[in-house]
C-alpha cells in the first residue's frame, strides 16, 4: 500500500500510473477535512503533491478555520482595499504580509503558522521626553528596524517614553514588549560594527516598564539595559483580552527618571505586542530580557 501511495506523487497532474489507489484518488472534501487539522504552512507544502490537495487547500472553511474570529474587523481595520467574494486564503495571506496604518507608525501582521495577531510601533508613534532637541535625540535610518528608522539617545537626565494604541485585538493573551539596543550601530567594510561611545547610565539604576489597558489591567516591572551592539526585546508586561466585538486601548510606559545621573548610547526601536506564546520563541534565539515585577 505504501510503495503504490508514493507512486501517486510521480504523475505530474496527480493520478498514479498504478491501478491501485492513491492519494488522487481521495475526494477533495475528504482531503480538505484531513488537511485542516495542520498548519498553515504544511497546507501550502501539500498542496503541491497533487490535484486534489491543491483543490483542498482552496476551501473556504479550511482557512477560515486558520483565521482570528474577527478577522472581518481587522480587514476593515488594516486593509485598504479588498476585493469582494475574496477566498478566506486569499485574506489569510493578505493579512500575514506586514500592512502599515495610523500614517506609517504601525504595522500590524499574522503570524504565518498561528495566525496570531503581531503589532508594531515605530519611535515615532510614541511620546519621547526631549525627541524634539537633538543635543538628546535623533531620527537615525537603519536597515535594522522594520520602520527603516530608530530613535538614538546620545544623553539625557529625564528619560521616559510613552505610547498609547487602541486596536480590534482578537481573544487571547498578549505580550508587550520594548525593542532596544545599546550602542550605534554601522556598517564597514560590509561588516556591523557598534558604537558604544555614548553608553552610561544604564548600569546604575534599572528602568521601570508600565502597561495598562482600559478594562483596568496593569503590570509594572524593572529591568537593567545592557549587552550593548544586540538588539533585545524588553518584557513589560502581559494583558488578556476576552472581547470579540471591542477594541482594547493599551498604554506603554518605559521611564529612568533619577536626575542624579544621565544616561545616553540607546537605540530605540519600537514597542511590539505579539501573543504571549511567542516569549518562547523570543527566549530560544536570545532575544529576550525578562524585567523583575514591581
Amino acid at each position: 500500500m505504501g510503495a503504490s501511495f508514493s507512486l501517486s506523487f510521480t504523475d505530474q497532474d496527480g493520478f498514479s500510473s498504478s491501478s491501485s489507489p492513491s492519494l488522487g484518488d481521495l475526494p477533495e472534501s475528504c482531503v480538505a477535512s484531513i488537511i485542516g487539522y495542520l498548519d498553515p504552512p504544511q497546507i501550502c507544502k501539500l498542496a503541491k503533491l497533487n490535484r486534489a490537495f491543491r483543490a483542498a487547500s482552496w476551501a473556504d472553511f479550511v482557512w477560515e478555520s486558520k483565521l482570528p474570529p474577527n478577522y472581518e474587523t481587522l480587514v476593515g481595520e488594516v486593509l485598504s482595499f479588498v476585493p469582494e467574494k475574496l477566498g478566506k486564503r486569499d485574506i489569510y495571506t493578505r493579512l500575514c504580509r506586514v500592512n502599515t496604518f495610523d500614517g506609517g507608525t504601525k504595522k500590524i501582521w499574522l503570524d504565518k503558522s498561528t495566525g496570531g495577531v503581531c503589532m508594531s510601533i515605530s519611535s515615532k508613534g510614541l511620546q519621547i521626553t526631549g525627541i524634539d532637541d537633538r543635543r538628546y535625540w535623533n531620527h537615525i535610518p537603519t536597515e535594522e528596524s522594520r520602520f527603516g528608522s530608530i530613535a538614538y539617545l546620545q544623553q539625557i537626565w529625564w528619560f521616559e517614553v510613552d505610547g498609547e494604541v487602541e486596536f480590534p485585538f482578537p481573544p487571547g493573551t498578549y505580550s508587550v514588549f520594548f525593542r532596544l539596543q545599546l550602542g550605534r550601530a554601522a556598517r564597514r567594510f560590509g561588516r556591523r560594527i557598534c558604537n558604544s561611545e555614548h553608553v552610561h547610565g544604564w548600569d546604575i539604576k534599572p528602568v521601570r516598564f508600565q502597561l495598562w489597558t482600559s478594562d483596568g489591567q496593569y503590570a509594572t516591572s524593572q529591568c537593567t539595559v545592557s549587552d550593548p551592539g544586540e538588539w533585545f526585546h524588553y518584557h513589560v508586561g502581559d494583558f488578556n483580552v476576552e472581547n470579540l466585538n471591542s477594541s482594547t486601548r493599551i498604554k506603554i510606559s518605559m521611564t529612568q527618571i533619577d536626575c542624579t545621573h544621565t544616561k545616553g548610547g540607546l537605540c530605540l526601536d519600537s514597542v511590539v505586542i505579539y501573543p504571549s506564546k511567542f516569549r518562547e520563541r523570543l527566549k530560544q534565539r536570545g532575544y529576550l530580557k525578562c524585567a523583575k515585577p514591581m
